[in-house]
C-alpha cells in the first residue's frame, strides 16, 4: 500500500438544505458530493419544511415540520452530525457543484496554510458562463474575482468552517430567516482572532441568481441590517453602520418602487427581536478595518 492509503483522513460533516423544489439540481449537489475523494464524509439532508424526496444511500436526513429558514435550517444540520467529532463543516447549498473530487482536499489545504483561518471561501462561479458574481467575492472590492487573500465577508451557500470555531461562537443566527447571517457568523469568528480566507482558485459551481428574486428580500436585508448592528457592533458605531446603509439603500432602491417595503423592514428591525447583544471588541474593529472593511460599510 501507498502512503497515502495509510494516511487519516480529515473529517468533513456537510449539510445540505432542501425545500424538494430543485430535484435535478439537487441531484447533481449531492453525486458532487458523495464523489468527493481523500476525506471522510458525514452528510445530512435538511427538509426544511418538507420530507426530502431525494436521499442517497448512507446520507442522514431531518424533516422539519415548518420551513425555519436556511440559517436555522443550517444549525439543526450542523447539530445532527456533532456527535461525530468532525473536524470541519460544509454548508452547501443544494443547487451547487463541486466540479473536482479533490475540491474538499483542496480547501482543507488552505487552512493548513492558514492556520488562523476559520472558514475558507472558494471562488464560486456560473457553470454556464463561467461568471462569478460581485456578491460572490468576499470583499468589498470584488473586481478582481480570481486574487486570493483574507477576507471579511461570507458567500454563504458554499462555505468550509472549522467546526470547533463555528461551535465556539454558536453557529448561525438562526432567527435570521435569510440574508446578512454570514455577516453576522463571521464577525463572531474575526472576534475569536480567526480570519477568512478566500482561496480563489478552488472553483465551485452555482448558478448565477439575483437574490432579490425572493419576495421578503427587501424587507429582511433592512431587518437583517438593523439586527446586526445592534447584536455585534460597540455602541458608538450602530449609528454609523446604520446611517451608511441607509443612505447606500435609498440610492440604490430609489427607482425599484421597493423602498417602502425596505424602510417596513428598517422600522421593524428597530422594534426588536435581534436576540443577545455581543458587541465585538475594538481590537476586532481594528483588524477587521486593517483586512479592507471596516465594520460600518
Amino acid at each position: 500500500m501507498s502512503w497515502e492509503e495509510f494516511a487519516i483522513k480529515r473529517t468533513v460533516d456537510i449539510v445540505v438544505l432542501t425545500m424538494n423544489d430543485r430535484d435535478e439540481e439537487f441531484r447533481a449537489a449531492m453525486a458532487s458530493v458523495l464523489a468527493q475523494r481523500d476525506v471522510d464524509l458525514r452528510v445530512v439532508i435538511i427538509g426544511n419544511g418538507v420530507e426530502p424526496d431525494h436521499v442517497p444511500e448512507g446520507v442522514r436526513s431531518v424533516a422539519l415540520a415548518v420551513n425555519t429558514g436556511i440559517p436555522e435550517g443550517r444549525n439543526v444540520g450542523a447539530e445532527a452530525l456533532a456527535a461525530g467529532g468532525a473536524e470541519f463543516v460544509l454548508f452547501f447549498d443544494n443547487d451547487a457543484v463541486l466540479p473536482d473530487p479533490h475540491t474538499l482536499t483542496r480547501l482543507i489545504a488552505e487552512f493548513d496554510r492558514h492556520p488562523d483561518a476559520a472558514y475558507v471561501q472558494p471562488r464560486i462561479a456560473d457553470p454556464t458562463t463561467g461568471e462569478t458574481l460581485g456578491c460572490w467575492v468576499p470583499r468589498l472590492r470584488s473586481g478582481d474575482a480570481r486574487r486570493p487573500g483574507a477576507v471579511t465577508v461570507m458567500a454563504e451557500g458554499i462555505v468550509l468552517v472549522r467546526r470547533a470555531d463555528f461551535d465556539a461562537v454558536g453557529g448561525w443566527p438562526g432567527h435570521f430567516f435569510l440574508f446578512h447571517e454570514g455577516i453576522d457568523l463571521l464577525w463572531r469568528l474575526w472576534d475569536l482572532g480567526r480570519i477568512g480566507w478566500y482561496a480563489a482558485d478552488i472553483e465551485v459551481h452555482h448558478p448565477a441568481t439575483n437574490p432579490a428574486r425572493h419576495t421578503p428580500y427587501y424587507r429582511l436585508v433592512a431587518r437583517n441590517r438593523v439586527w446586526l448592528a445592534l447584536r455585534r457592533l460597540p455602541a458608538p458605531l450602530i449609528p454609523i453602520y446604520l446611517t451608511t446603509w441607509t443612505a447606500l439603500s435609498l440610492w440604490r432602491f430609489r427607482t425599484s418602487g421597493n423602498l417602502p417595503v425596505w424602510l417596513k423592514g428598517f422600522a421593524e428591525g428597530l422594534r426588536g427581536g435581534w436576540g443577545e447583544r455581543r458587541p465585538m471588541s475594538w481590537g476586532t474593529v481594528w483588524r477587521l478595518t486593517r483586512a479592507g472593511r471596516p465594520p460600518v460599510v
